[in-house]
């Protein structure tokens, strides 16, 4: 059984396990080895840094710390060890995972978790992937993205002709 810790800012505040999302946020979560830059695989990422952004701002919501995570081999160690689920029910709750890679059935199941994966080709610091989640929030988002900010509440009225004085 793998072993999953969260660690998150600490106020005066009692936390649920994953504190509540920011008004009009996206919750982004990225596959990290250092919490420095997106530079792990899904199922080889040591932690995922997980953050809410606007258009204006991004804050760090907790890191998800796992202690058992692939070595990229495809093979289990164990009949039964499943290292995937446990990252999955982990990042419940946020719209966009980033990540080097993903498997196909690693993907499946973070797609029917209501994450949408994204694949970046090359590592990259924290700050880069957050300042590109905010440039497509500012800019016109992408058919996929308006989707997920529609599911996930985040989406801007459109103006209707009623609207008008």
């Amino acid at each position: 059984m793998s072993s999953v810790r969260r660690l998150s800012l600490v106020t005066d505040e009692v936390h649920a396990p994953m504190p509540e999302r920011r008004a009009g946020a996206l919750r982004v979560a990225i596959a990290t080895q250092d919490m420095k830059g997106l530079n792990a695989h899904f199922g080889s990422a040591k932690r995922f840094a997980v953050y809410d952004v606007t258009r204006e701002e991004w804050h760090l919501v907790e890191a998800v710390a796992f202690d058992e995570v692939s070595d990229e081999s495809g093979k289990r160690r164990t009949e039964g060890d499943d290292r995937i689920t446990p990252k999955v029910e982990a990042l419940r709750g946020c719209h966009l995972l980033f990540c080097l890679a993903i498997g196909g059935p690693s993907a499946a199941k973070v797609v029917s978790a209501k994450i949408h994966p994204i694949k970046v080709p090359q590592p990259q610091t924290i700050q880069e992937v957050l300042l590109r989640t905010q440039m497509m929030l500012r800019t016109c988002p992408p058919p996929w993205l308006r989707k997920v900010l529609a599911e996930a509440g985040v989406a801007e009225k459109k103006p209707s002709f009623e609207d008008e004085d």
